[in-house]
């Protein structure tokens, strides 16, 4: 079974990598290519989850991804890819899920009811992230005994809340960088399989994070191999699901490690 590339549209003015944000003029060119280079999926959201970000209103997020949203339904998009809503927001959810979107890729692992209700409503999958702290203060000196085992027991509550509301459709994601520092991501990519006994696919996002940075000091925009290294491994360790920014290159590598194996 090939691994799913899932591409990164943030509809944002200071998501990390500069590169990766767009706007509602650029929106439609931006999913053409990603869907000329390959992508399985396309993830869009319009709130910031960088380390120290500020938090917006529901109202200003909805505002900002509306139009991209809109693009997706008229041009029936979702008729090419899976596209999936990187929201917390049940407002925002909501109405992407009656654009034609079919996951709900949410950083806070279903902890808004609200949230259960509209995944359920529309028997949406739903994408499961384990993040300790918030964006504004996860990656102030986080600390686990044994953060594999931790993020294993978030899980098993989180996929019972879902089941609770009659959700099936499970993914689940370790959030590399979310609340971790470079030994917890290692330790999660090297362990990744441990996680299959869900019985879920597994998505990994490590796309141009600051952990290929503490390995070799890099800036953002140069890092693309370091991701590319990354993500092989934990295609290589189970993971079903890679979200990447750089679709293309990601299709080329990761289907040639398929070939090889």
């Amino acid at each position: 079974m090939k691994t799913k590339i899932m591409g990164i549209l943030n509809i944002t003015e200071d998501s990390f990598f500069e590169s990766s944000r767009t706007n509602v003029p650029e929106a439609k060119e931006r999913i053409e290519k990603m869907l000329q280079d390959g992508a399985d999926m396309i993830d869009i959201g319009a709130l910031s989850s960088r380390p120290g970000s500020k938090a917006i209103s529901e109202e200003e997020e909805f505002k900002r991804v509306r139009g991209v949203l809109d693009i997706v339904k008229q041009n029936r998009f979702y008729e090419k890819a899976i596209f999936s809503i990187d929201s917390y927001s049940p407002l925002t959810i909501d109405y992407a899920l009656n654009c034609g979107f079919k996951i709900i890729n949410d950083i806070t692992g279903l902890s808004d009811d609200d949230v259960c209700v509209a995944a359920k409503k529309h028997k949406a999958t739903v994408c499961i992230m384990h993040m300790k702290g918030t964006p504004q203060n996860m990656q102030t000196d986080p600390t686990y005994e044994d953060v594999v085992k931790e993020v294993d027991e978030f899980f098993i509550q989180r996929v019972e809340k879902a089941k609770s509301f009659d959700i099936e459709d499970i993914i689940l994601d370790v959030g590399i960088g979310f609340g971790k520092n470079l030994n917890h991501n290692v330790a999660l990519i090297k362990n990744h399989f441990y996680f299959l006994h869900f019985g879920y696919p597994l998505l990994v996002g490590a796309s141009r994070k600051s952990m290929i940075n503490e390995i070799l000091p890099s800036a953002i925009e140069e890092r693309l191999s370091g991701t590319l290294a990354v993500h092989i491994e934990a295609v290589r360790n189970k993971a079903s699901i890679i979200r990447c920014h750089d679709v293309k290159e990601h299709v080329q590598a990761i289907r040639v490690f398929e070939a090889l194996q």
